[in-house]
């Protein structure tokens, strides 16, 4: 869900601006699933750009308040949160750990990096949302360590239907600065598509699995 409009419309219009996400419906991108899509997403780019990052740890920390209060810790999920989590721990002046996608192979055999007590608070930061199975796993191995997980804010959702369900399902609360509804009406407002390419991109988000 998205808190607010005006910075939702301006994400989209930073991550358009610095191609951290790249609209090509003519020459569809291959992800890593194998879909073939016509949307790529790489959010770590914000961390190159020092006034785009300013202003998405900022809008992130300020909606993080708003919605959960201060936590006692924020986790950001490995490895494409790492960057953004620590930069608003910062801004929060709070703690910050991050979790991998499975525990270390060696050495402590760590999924959870960092200094997080039982029972304490956690705000989980992620860069983007697809699914949300990662994110979700991330939250999982937080709660098995006793954290108390109030919710989650990311940079991007794609806001696919299996993503809702999976987070309603694990009682997850997550918003987001920014997502494809609003990139969409971001990236025709400044003719970064045409109308033939808008319903090319409404089409594949209805089922992003067999769209080619």
């Amino acid at each position: 869900m998205v808190l607010d409009k005006d910075t939702a419309k301006k994400t989209a219009e930073l991550l358009l601006q610095i191609n951290a996400i790249k609209l090509n419906p003519k020459n569809p991108f291959t992800w890593a699933s194998g879909w073939k899509s016509p949307i790529y997403c790489d959010n770590r780019i914000v961390l190159s750009f020092p006034p785009i990052r300013n202003y998405v740890r900022e809008h992130m920390a300020k909606q993080l308040e708003e919605l959960y209060g201060k936590p006692d810790v924020i986790a950001g999920v490995a490895t494409g949160a790492i960057g953004i989590g620590m930069l608003v721990a910062e801004v929060l002046s709070l703690p910050f750990v991050y979790v991998r996608p499975e525990p270390k192979k060696h050495g402590r055999g760590n999924q959870i990096e960092g200094f997080l007590h039982s029972g304490q608070s956690v705000v989980v930061v992620e860069d983007l949302i697809s699914t949300g199975k990662s994110s979700l796993n991330a939250v999982k191995a937080l709660k098995d360590e006793g954290a108390v997980v109030k919710g989650m804010i990311a940079i991007f959702s794609y806001g696919f239907d299996i993503a809702e369900e999976n987070f309603k399902e694990s009682n997850v609360s997550l918003h987001t600065l920014s997502n494809y509804e609003h990139l969409l009406q971001q990236a025709v407002d400044t003719n970064y598509i045409n109308e033939k390419e808008l319903k090319t991109l409404q089409d594949w988000r209805k089922d992003p699995g067999n769209w080619k």
